[in-house]
């Protein structure tokens, strides 16, 4: 499922979102502006969180946990990534405020990574990318507009359509698709001993479920 756009309009201009998007995009541009794949590889190794290298002295490598929010693996990731936060990070942003939004976003990008970290100790593969952090975002705005409607492509080959999806619905599948997969990423990995492959779905559940606890309590607060 793609979504399109939801119905809630933006009170305020979501300033946050757009200079997270735009960092994003320049990270992203300077990652494929290296002159050769060695540097590219250099770079992504010293920025990006490799669990078992990270775990090995988390004091030193605590500042990969922000800059690995914002590196991507290819197009299709970062493109994909910053879709979701331009559609869902402007409401939050509206709720919880400029700034502090910028502070739940960075943690609930460092929570995500962490909830990755735990479930996979021993894992050799660089971890980048904006989504665990968009997961929080997603997690807040279950509990803020479980009632907002999201258009939604629901790619079927030939009969594809587009329908409006309730926003708790679509977020709590989405929640439970990362769990699905990140539980036979998980079974996988232990039945064969190797790494659980190159999506972390563990950091969206677990950015998710920050997203989702900040939520309910700042409706508590």
């Amino acid at each position: 499922m793609i979504p399109l756009r939801d119905s809630i309009p933006s009170r305020s201009i979501p300033i946050v979102t757009y200079f997270l998007i735009a960092v994003n995009i320049a990270v992203f541009i300077m990652q494929m502006s290296f002159d050769s794949a060695a540097e590219l590889e250099r770079f992504i190794f010293n920025h990006a969180i490799i669990p078992v290298v990270f775990l090995q002295d988390p004091y030193l490598h605590f500042s990969t946990l922000i800059s690995s929010q914002f590196m991507h693996g290819g197009l299709m990731h970062i493109l994909g990534n910053m879709w979701f936060l331009y559609l869902f990070g402007d409401n939050v942003e509206d709720n919880i405020g400029h700034w502090k939004f910028l502070a739940f976003y960075i943690l609930a990008g460092i929570a995500a990574a962490l909830a990755q970290v735990y479930i996979h100790p021993n894992s050799q593969i660089p971890m980048v990318g904006a989504s665990g952090a968009i997961a929080g975002v997603l997690g807040a705005y279950f509990i803020f507009y479980p009632h907002s409607r999201v258009m939604t492509l629901v790619p079927l080959g030939f009969y594809s359509r587009v329908i409006e999806i309730p926003a708790f619905f679509f977020l709590g599948l989405w929640f439970l698709m990362q769990t699905f997969s990140g539980t036979s990423a998980l079974y996988v990995a232990r039945a064969s001993g190797q790494d659980a492959g190159g999506v972390a779905w563990w950091a969206h559940a677990g950015g998710f479920v920050f997203g989702f606890a900040i939520g309910i309590i700042k409706r508590i607060l």
